[in-house]
């Protein structure tokens, strides 16, 4: 992916977690920069995760512990990122809406972003 499709995911996950915001109790979202630099830290804590434990405790993997793993990213990123506020029920609230929206607006696969096409 080139850097330009980094920018327009970004983009779009930002304002996939402002429509979240506005339908999720117990989560709020500042504005649109508050949310880009959420969707940033997501990312990373997600990639972090994905590194320590392996692909399938993402949103990516598969079962509960998938969308449980999701939650716990959303709500530890409200410490890092300002602005924010979300509860666990909130938390796990957006990773629900999160999952539903991305059925029908996905916004990528990370690890078909690392692969070459031959």
């Amino acid at each position: 992916m080139h850097f330009l499709g980094h920018v327009v995911r970004f983009i779009v996950s930002a304002i996939i977690l402002m429509i979240v915001g506005y339908l999720v109790p117990q989560f709020s979202v500042g504005g649109f920069w508050s949310a880009l630099l959420l969707a940033l830290v997501i990312a990373l804590l997600g990639w972090i995760i994905e590194a320590i434990f392996g692909k399938n405790v993402t949103p990516f993997g598969r079962g509960i512990v998938g969308f449980l793993c999701s939650a716990l990213v959303i709500w530890l990123a409200q410490f890092v990122v300002g602005g924010i506020e979300v509860s666990i029920l909130g938390a796990l609230l957006a990773a629900l809406v999160i999952g539903i929206i991305d059925l029908f607006i996905p916004i990528g696969n990370p690890y078909k972003a690392g692969k070459r096409h031959n």
